[in-house]
């Protein structure tokens, strides 16, 4: 509860209070995690006569409790287990360290411009937020038609600039500023990243691992073997796609006469794709945003829901109390209209409070143990946060395409918690799913948003109630492949690099870290990355995330999602009764199952066979490349 607050009405006082818990409760996790009585019951269990009598969903959560408590260093001697706590302690602390510099060397860099010709290109939309920096900044008369304008390297500003600004060697002199951060001076996160794989690789060494991988898959559905032939899979079958990509642009920036064209470096490519993209299928976001209006785009996605999974979800507001005005309060009820579970939703964007992104996590899980009147079980509850564009005037919330599929993807985490079928607490709805399935349902659900159906039973006019253009939806088809190599061999890279790190790379070695990504660039990068490259120096995830070693799971999931997405192609989109057949399976395996069963045996119940990449590849347009 408490964290939750944190992310959605963040404040001083708040910060400070957990600040200053924080080292207790870390202490009493490692107290809890390797508690001996805890351990030893899960064992005696384990090794009582009556273990093979326990149902499938029980064994899970003793083998899991086991393994969890082992790779928390219950079983290790006095003296060892002393250091394996020190070790905690400081990877703790490093990487929270590591995540400060990021963001206060992003916070470092502005950039003042003064004339417009300088920012050419830039949207209305980024112009009034650089005249909004500005003003933050003490040029109180900064507006967005005269400047000053104050560009930096916050998302929204860099990606506009990457995208937009005419100038090249503005985009040059940010995308340098980019790659760099966090990598001189006092907030360089170079020593922390050393100190970081020390201390993982010694960790995996008191557990008597090999290295740090083996702990990360250890909890996870793929083994480090399969992840990295997956990985090599995709990268083959992308390579000749982006590398594709990078003669289109060449080509379409000489047709623009641009005195780049034969040199293309990092910083023009997202320029040129933007207008690429433009002249192929003339999409501009702003534009669509009148046809996703929040009401009609959730009332479509509930309908979605009820077409598939045979649920109703009704508005429940003033039935719990909310954090925030906007927060809205529903109730999910199965066909006999029994409520079966219940959710919290915080669609819109309050920077001053709230943290960037999207997410979905659980108030309370479905259980039979905390049952009220001990005969049905709990009901869950989760949250669903997003940060939309909120209202303005009395214009109702306008989405960009983006964000409906990023209510889509996190009702999809939602729907997992919710339509649980599993009474045990541990491993019921997103519990106890392997890290690396669990965003299956998510991703499932944003193959929707690109369904004629359902986006045309979303996409209407806030004003005149008119559809969005059929030629229009068909550019949004062709668009979702666009530079699909290219996108494919970035997340490759990243997966790659991170798996590289925590499998062969010797801390104090002979190679460095960035030596790695060089290596792991040439075989992921049509461009080779620039000598200078410091990207790890803010690579969050896998240093201040809970990706290390995993962020091929993202991969992994898409194809599992794409993959199950693929089993309703099979049966006819347009055969309702077939939809409505293929929606009730996947609901009473994936979405059921909760982590009562491997999520493997899970998926082989829903599809009848093992995953196959083949989807993901189809989906992506990268198939008839490999065939």
């Amino acid at each position: 509860m408490v964290n939750h607050l944190k992310a959605v009405k963040d404040s001083a006082e708040l910060r400070a209070a957990i600040e200053e818990v924080q080292p207790e409760k870390v202490k009493f996790q490692l107290r809890l995690g390797q508690s001996k009585p805890i351990y030893n019951a899960f064992k005696a269990i384990k090794e009582s006569p009556d273990w093979q009598s326990l149902s499938e969903a029980r064994k899970r959560i003793v083998d899991a409790q086991i393994k969890e408590a082992v790779l928390n260093g219950v079983s290790l001697e006095d003296d060892k287990r002393e250091q394996f706590n020190k070790i905690e302690q400081e990877l703790e602390r490093l990487s929270h360290k590591f995540s400060e510099n990021v963001l206060d060397a992003t916070k470092k860099f502005e950039k003042l411009i003064t004339y417009n010709k300088e920012i050419d290109g830039l949207p209305a939309t980024a112009l009034g937020l650089a005249a909004q920096t500005a003003v933050s900044k003490g040029h109180e008369n900064a507006t967005a038609e005269n400047g000053p304008w104050m560009i930096t390297l916050d998302g929204p500003s860099f990606v506009s600039v990457m995208q937009h600004a005419r100038n090249r060697a503005l985009r040059e002199e940010v995308y340098r500023a980019y790659i760099t951060r966090a990598s001189s001076g006092d907030l360089d996160n170079t020593p922390i990243i050393n100190q970081i794989l020390k201390l993982r690789l010694e960790k995996a060494k008191l557990l008597n691992y090999n290295n740090y991988a083996e702990i990360s898959m250890a909890t996870k559905m793929a083994t480090v073997d399969k992840a990295e032939e997956l990985l090599e899979k995709i990268r083959s079958a992308s390579w000749d796609a982006a590398v594709q990509d990078v003669e289109d642009l060449k080509s379409y920036s000489k047709s623009q006469a641009a005195s780049e064209a034969d040199s293309l470096s990092h910083w023009d490519i997202s320029f040129w794709s933007e207008r690429l993209r433009e002249s192929k299928y003339d999409i501009n976001e702003e534009e669509l945003r009148p046809y996703f209006s929040f009401s009609k785009v959730m009332d479509g996605l509930f309908n979605l829901a009820k077409i598939l999974f045979g649920i109703d979800i009704e508005p429940a507001d003033g039935l719990a109390p909310v954090w925030n005005k906007d927060v809205r309060f529903y109730c999910v009820k199965d066909s006999s209209g029994s409520p079966i579970a219940y959710f919290y939703f915080d669609p819109y964007s309050r920077p001053s409070e709230k943290r960037e992104g999207a997410w979905m996590d659980e108030v309370v899980s479905r259980s039979r143990v905390v049952s009220r009147n001990g005969t049905t079980a709990r009901l869950p509850v989760a949250h669903m946060v997003c940060n939309q564009t909120p209202p303005v005037g009395d214009k109702p919330s306008l989405m960009t395409f983006r964000e409906v599929e990023t209510v889509f993807h996190e009702f999809g985490h939602a729907l997992q918690h919710m339509l649980t079928k599993q009474d045990e607490g541990l491993v019921a709805g997103i519990r106890g799913v392997e890290w690396d399935a669990v965003e299956l349902p998510s991703q499932f659900m944003e193959n929707w948003c690109y369904h004629r159906d359902t986006l045309m039973s979303i996409a209407k006019h806030y004003q005149t109630g008119e559809s969005l253009p059929e030629e229009v939806y068909l550019k949004l088809l062709a668009a979702r492949t666009f530079r699909a190599g290219s996108l494919s061999l970035r997340q490759i890279r990243f997966a790659s690099l991170d798996l590289e790190l925590h499998t062969k790379y010797i801390p104090d070695g002979p190679e460095s870290v960035y030596d790695v990504d060089q290596r792991v660039s040439r075989k992921t990068q049509v461009i080779p990355p620039l000598p200078e490259d410091r990207f790890l120096c803010g690579f969050n995830h896998i240093f201040a995330g809970g990706y290390a070693a995993g962020y091929y799971s993202y991969k992994w999931a898409e194809v599992l999602s794409a993959d199950a997405f693929s089993a309703f192609e099979d049966a006819g989109l347009e055969d309702n009764k077939a939809v409505k057949e293929t929606g009730h399976k996947f609901r009473e395996t994936v979405l059921a199952l909760g982590g009562g069963k491997a999520p493997l045996e899970v998926f082989v119940e829903f599809r009848g066979r093992e995953p196959s990449p083949e989807a993901l590849l189809r989906h992506n347009g990268l198939l008839s490349v490999t065939a």
